[in-house]
């Protein structure tokens, strides 16, 4: 992939060489959002074409789509900077669009949405700002904690603890593994194909579409994630039973504290077989990683998702933004 030029600013390919230099920025921010990592980005960023520059002293992540760029992240690095940053990257925006439908920035913490507004307030009057720039919530990120994954104390993990002990009675020789992408890739693209196939049966027509969309973007996720799971530095897990994979997950630490779950994926006929994975998951996270704090990511607006996050009682839920250039 070829390097961007605009204005006097070099975009560079989003590629495994950015890593460490993404990495060094992240760690000054230093949050618990899944989406401030390399990998989680790297992975579903599989289908697009992905840009940086170090702008104002942050690392600027950005997004081509048909010859207009937005932003995936809001400038990651010191927060002085962040806030200096931010109408830099609207500047280069609104210079190479076509138009503003693409000029903005996903995933802004709220605590940068906050003093990103404090600092535009000190400079101008409130109906200034709003003449500038749109300020939407989006999507929650549902975070648990760990010890709470793991013992499913309680009347409202009754059911969690129910297919956990029913899958673990029905599949007595079951055996756990860490992910070795040499032993288990056939196995994990088979599971995806089959899952595919099943979800396929049950799925309403007028959904079709959507899900055809949001599983081509997925499995290029999944083979992305094979190809370079080493070099990420990925966490992974598979379930095995009658020399069968019927499940994997995957995730990584985002800090010394908290973990994500990128992917994860069981046999849809296997019942329990998620809810037994997520809880082993959780007890690799904390036993070998000391993570105390898991971040499953957001519903991406699905009730049905969401309800299933919800279900897992989470700790926190943090909100995540989108600032849009009017």
């Amino acid at each position: 992939m070829s390097n961007l030029k605009i204005r006097n600013y070099e975009l560079l390919p989003f590629d495994l060489a950015a890593k460490p230099i993404m990495e060094d920025y992240l760690r000054l921010l230093d949050l618990d959002i899944s989406d401030y990592t390399f990998a989680s980005n790297y992975l579903w960023l599989s289908n697009g074409s992905g840009f940086y520059s170090i702008i104002d002293d942050t690392f600027c992540f950005f997004l081509l789509t048909n010859g207009d760029i937005s932003m995936l992240l809001p400038p990651i690095g010191l927060r002085e900077n962040i806030i200096k940053a931010i109408p830099t990257c609207f500047n280069l925006m609104v210079y190479n669009n076509n138009s503003n439908m693409n000029t903005k920035i996903y995933y802004v913490d709220e605590s940068i949405v906050n003093e990103f507004v404090n600092e535009l307030e000190e400079h101008t009057e409130i109906f200034d700002l709003l003449a500038d720039y749109i300020v939407e919530r989006a999507l929650v990120d549902y975070v648990y904690e760990t010890s709470d994954l793991i013992e499913l104390k309680g009347n409202s993990y009754s059911t969690k603890r129910n297919e956990i002990n029913k899958f673990r009675r029905i599949h007595p020789d079951h055996i756990l593994e860490t992910l070795d992408v040499e032993k288990h890739a056939d196995g994990i693209l088979e599971l995806l194909n089959k899952w595919i196939s099943d979800r396929m049966k049950y799925l309403p027509a007028d959904q079709t579409e959507q899900f055809l969309d949001g599983i081509f973007s997925e499995r290029s996720a999944i083979k992305r994630m094979l190809s370079a799971y080493n070099d990420l530095g990925l966490i992974g897990l598979v379930i095995i039973d009658n020399g069968q994979l019927i499940g994997f997950t995957v995730g990584e630490k985002i800090n010394s504290d908290t973990a994500s779950v990128i992917i994860e994926k069981t046999d849809f006929e296997v019942l329990g077989c998620a809810q037994y994975v997520f809880r082993e998951f959780s007890k690799v996270l904390f036993e070998k990683y000391q993570v105390t704090r898991i971040n499953v990511g957001d519903d991406m607006g699905f009730e049905n998702l969401k309800k299933v996050k919800m279900s897992y009682r989470p700790s926190l839920m943090i909100p995540k933004y989108v600032i849009y250039k009017r």
